[in-house]
């Protein structure tokens, strides 16, 4: 009687439980843009980096256990040097450092909270987030997040590490916008 009683509990406890789903990125359908800015002044030159792949679950009402990644080697902006520059040593240094990982813990109330790593150095960090049901089973998150690049040993022209750089000063923080679509496996 005592097994039939757990078996029935258990049976009762999983059928409460949503079925958890994989979904898979799709990074063609994927966006993501990152904006930097000069300390004085309005310049805010922005640009995009692709996202190489990824997967979370989603049970319908939480989305967890999410793992991007992104293919540095693809930070693109409208001017050719620039670029250049940021795929190199002085910012993201993509020869050494060629992807960038986010492992999404879970999102809770709207916010996602998980640690990303760039540049060799892993960092918590937490932002806010929709998540949107698409037709044909697909999801779409979006949502943006403010980065300080200097607590990932990016320190190019920070008035935090050098003094007396006038216009050349580059803000710490810099943003990333993203709208990721992904459909269940």
């Amino acid at each position: 009687m005592k097994t039939l009683f757990t078996l029935l509990l258990l049976f009762l406890l999983l059928a409460a439980r949503p079925a958890t789903d994989t979904y898979q990125i799709n990074p063609t359908a994927s966006r993501v843009t990152w904006t930097g800015y000069a300390e004085v002044g309005s310049y805010a030159p922005s640009g995009t980096v692709q996202l190489r792949q990824g997967q979370f679950a989603y049970d319908g009402r939480t989305l967890r256990a999410g793992r991007f990644e992104f293919d540095m080697r693809t930070i693109e902006q409208e001017q050719v040097q620039l670029a250049e520059h940021l795929r190199g040593p002085d910012f993201f240094d993509v020869a050494r450092y060629p992807t960038a990982v986010f492992v999404l813990r879970e999102v809770r109330a709207g916010r996602a909270s998980g640690q990303l790593t760039l540049r060799g150095v892993t960092r918590p960090v937490q932002f806010p987030l929709t998540l949107t049901p698409l037709p044909g089973g697909q999801l779409r998150a979006t949502g943006t997040v403010t980065l300080d690049r200097t607590q990932f040993g990016i320190n190019h022209n920070s008035s935090s590490f050098f003094q007396n750089l006038g216009s050349y000063a580059i803000r710490n923080e810099f943003t990333l916008a993203f709208e990721v679509v992904a459909a269940r496996r």
